[in-house]
């Protein structure tokens, strides 16, 4: 067609090749509880991080809704964020009791010393004040696994698989856990059913004649 020989693409029909996608990895439940271990001095900035990283293992949130969270979107009383996600799509997320509290410790005895005589109504802050940006995030939960002993490359994004696994895992329905993760088609949820082998295996076991 370029050089005027034919006159249509005889390749017009064909659909070009599907790329292949890695299955997403998950941490283990012992490393979870290593990266949450509450660090031996509550400071004001050491107290923010343990919530944070808190809060994202908790609701499996992106990096960007944690650090976007307003005051008014976390609610204590009946334990829930309400997160403004990708298209401006609001979602309403759980979260259980210790994170409450954790959260609950940070408000009363860290933020006041961020935010001091200033205004800023976004939840976590930084030590100057202002709102937390996603790459000290990224940052903070890096050091916080390397000082805890976790020797894997931590991410925000690995939580966030951690939590959809984990929730699987323990025999949360598919539907669920696509409206927590606020995804859009439920084929980028059921992903996570891949990871799990010991549930695979057990279905196996249950249901094939030969299990």
């Amino acid at each position: 067609m370029a050089q005027g020989i034919i006159v249509e693409n005889p390749l017009i029909e064909l659909d070009s090749p599907k790329l292949g996608r890695n299955l997403p990895k998950a941490l283990h439940l012992e490393e979870i509880d290593l990266l949450l271990t509450r660090p031996p001095l509550s400071t004001p900035l050491n107290l923010r991080n343990w919530t944070m990283i808190h809060l994202l293992y908790a609701t499996g949130v992106r990096v960007t809704e944690l650090v976007s969270i307003p005051l008014k979107g976390c609610n204590l009383t009946t334990c829930h964020l309400r997160i403004l996600g990708k298209g401006n799509k609001e979602r309403i997320i759980p979260f259980d009791t210790k994170t409450a509290l954790c959260i609950q410790e940070y408000m009363e005895r860290a933020r006041p010393a961020m935010v001091k005589n200033r205004t800023n109504n976004m939840l976590f802050l930084s030590n100057r004040g202002k709102a937390m940006t996603r790459n000290r995030f990224w940052q903070i939960l890096r050091e916080t696994a390397r000082a805890n002993g976790i020797k894997k490359d931590i991410s925000p994004h690995l939580l966030r698989h951690s939590f959809a696994t984990h929730l699987l895992s323990g025999g949360a329905d598919l539907r669920s856990v696509q409206m927590m993760l606020g995804h859009a088609d439920i084929v980028s949820t059921q992903i996570y059913t891949h990871i799990d082998t010991d549930r695979l295996k057990s279905i196996h076991q249950r249901f094939h004649p030969r299990g």
